[in-house]
């Protein structure tokens, strides 16, 4: 076997594609946790955001409907979180967790019902999954349009969310209060800003942001929702946002690295004579000595996962 069998730009293009919703669901928690909420809850957003899509695109025969009816699924799913953590002062891990055990479940329960199949939604033809987008100027240069052009949308919307994530968290009345709240809630409630109403900005648009990557994964990436279709990604977007240290460039940057782990052990199954059970343990491995190597070491913002009280 030659390496160049597996390292080849065919494997960056294919790092590109899988590291997508990494990075939709690791920019998401970035807001959330910036803001002083923890959000173990991305998983289930996500697998809530990929049913939606596929759902509602079975139904209508429009990917474009699907993958708004998949931003707002996730925005009432982390909307549920919020309220549980913010207005209640609900345990923000344990909530979290109740929320991606539900979603292990319930679109199995919908899918039954409306499909009479809990396995999966209906195969969606070609024409009925998101399209690829060729960039004009790009598509002419040999190397760049093997790597940037010829992506789904969702693909474009998760480069351009990184540039746009770090402008909005450091160049923004927004991003400096969402990060005053994530740090020092007391000093910025003194300072007339509202701590519920920015935590609340800040799980919304993960919820928003997770849904889409999770529409990514069912009519994007494939033509159907699967039963545990995310298979962990919303934990290796967590991973990847500590490894970043809840930055917008070092989280993408950590969920490129993710991308690269599970494009390698998808190429290499077939190529090196290794049980293909083991090759696909290499993300889930890569993510273990990640949090093991890093998770002490990055600093989390101040007051992340302690609720809010309003001194009277």
């Amino acid at each position: 076997m030659d390496i160049t069998d597996i390292l080849n730009l065919s494997l960056l293009a294919s790092m590109v594609r899988l590291s997508t919703p990494l990075v939709l669901a690791a920019l998401g928690g970035m807001y959330s946790e910036r803001g002083g909420v923890i959000n173990i809850a991305l998983e289930g957003i996500m697998l809530a955001g990929a049913f939606t899509a596929a759902a509602v695109t079975a139904r209508t025969a429009n990917p474009w409907i699907g993958l708004v009816s998949a931003a707002i699924a996730g925005l009432l799913v982390a909307a549920i979180h919020a309220v549980a953590t913010i207005q209640f002062k609900a345990d923000q891990v344990v909530v979290g967790t109740a929320i991606n055990i539900l979603f292990l479940g319930v679109p199995a329960l919908a899918s039954g019902a409306m499909f009479g199949s809990t396995g999966s939604t209906p195969q969606l033809p070609r024409e009925q999954t998101l399209p690829d987008w060729n960039i004009p100027g790009i598509d002419s240069i040999p190397i760049l349009s093997q790597l940037f052009s010829g992506h789904k949308p969702i693909v474009y919307l998760a480069i351009l969310m990184v540039p746009a994530s770090w402008y909005v968290l450091y160049r923004t009345r927004f991003g400096l209060r969402l990060r005053a709240v994530g740090e020092n809630p007391e000093a910025a409630d003194t300072a007339g800003v509202s701590v519920a109403r920015m935590r609340y900005a800040g799980v919304l648009m993960s919820g928003v942001l997770a849904g889409i990557g999770g529409a990514y994964l069912s009519i994007g990436q494939n033509s159907l929702f699967t039963r545990n279709m995310t298979a962990g990604r919303g934990f290796i977007a967590l991973a990847a946002l500590i490894f970043g240290k809840w930055h917008p460039v070092g989280a993408s940057l950590a969920c490129l690295l993710f991308g690269l782990a599970e494009a390698i052990s998808i190429r290499m199954q077939g190529v090196v004579s290794i049980p293909v059970q083991f090759i696909q343990l290499i993300p889930y491995v890569l993510t273990m000595v990640v949090l093991a190597g890093f998770i002490g070491r990055a600093t989390p913002p101040k007051a992340i996962g302690v609720p809010y009280v309003k001194e009277k």
